[in-house]
């Protein structure tokens, strides 16, 4: 019988071991979540040993929006570790509920994963980063009034994007910068009172994704690390009014750099 969907450990055992079944492997070392923009240099980052639609595994869906991706692709890095990539995710404002939204971090985990990398696609609150700039997250304000965790499970939220990384990804590609990501529930873009707000409270990077896929790596032990591509200018940062397929565009121009950087990462990790 299946898992359900109230029942997040065991769905995530399941998927884990339809992956074993069909990819061959009984565990991971690493995974990455690609986000918009991202996805292109996946085929870059390894040798492959599995390609899996993402939509065929227990608890996973098509991603909702075009150019997110939508497939699980099982890979041998450089340095000879097993790695989970995930071509796009569940997005909170889909409303199929938390866990559905860090189903691949469990999933993850049941596979025995103890780094991720989360990546996205983010509106720039800093003015002083164009469009196609990479940021590393050093830290992350969960503005969606929601959390995967259950009962009283308290966890330390303090070095979440583990400081080790960041300083290794820093070493990677030293012109990175680091800021802090804040999630907004979404799909609706921020006001630009409410980039003001995010400012405010320390914010450099807006978007509807990764902070809450955080808590749950955090949650299963995973030290990680994020990285967001600057995607546009956050509303009222400038004039420009925000569209989606801009969006999609400023990812494409950056796919060679994000692919190259991605591959560098991996090569480290």
């Amino acid at each position: 019988m299946n898992a359900t969907v109230d029942d997040p450990t065991s769905l995530a055992l399941e998927a884990a071991a339809q992956i074993r079944t069909q990819a061959g492997t009984a565990s991971a070392d690493l995974a990455l979540v690609l986000g918009s923009g991202w996805k292109s240099g996946a085929d870059q980052l390894g040798t492959p040993v599995a390609d899996l639609p993402l939509g065929d595994l227990p608890g996973f869906h098509i991603p909702a929006v075009a150019g997110h991706g939508g497939r699980l692709l099982v890979l041998t890095t450089p340095t000879g570790k097993t790695a989970l990539v995930f071509t796009g995710r569940t997005h909170f404002y889909e409303e199929r509920g938390v866990d559905a939204v860090v189903h691949g971090v469990r999933t993850a985990a049941e596979l025995g994963v103890t780094t991720l990398v989360l990546t996205n696609g983010a509106g720039g609150v800093n003015p002083a980063w164009a469009p196609g700039q990479p940021v590393i997250i050093s830290d992350h304000i969960n503005l969606t009034g929601a959390s995967p965790l259950h009962g009283p499970t308290f966890i330390d939220m303090s070095t979440t994007w583990t400081p080790a990384l960041v300083a290794l990804a820093q070493q990677v590609d030293p012109s990175l910068p680091t800021g802090v990501y804040v999630q907004f529930r979404g799909p609706q873009y921020e006001t630009p009172a409410e980039v003001r707000m995010a400012r405010v409270l320390g914010g450099d990077l807006v978007g509807m994704s990764t902070a809450l896929e955080a808590i749950a790596a955090r949650e299963a032990g995973m030290d990680v690390l994020g990285i967001s591509l600057v995607t546009n200018a956050a509303a009222g940062v400038t004039d420009q009014p925000l569209d989606h397929a801009e969006v999609i565009a400023a990812g494409e121009a950056a796919a060679p750099r994000l692919a190259g950087l991605v591959r560098d990462l991996v090569g480290v990790l």
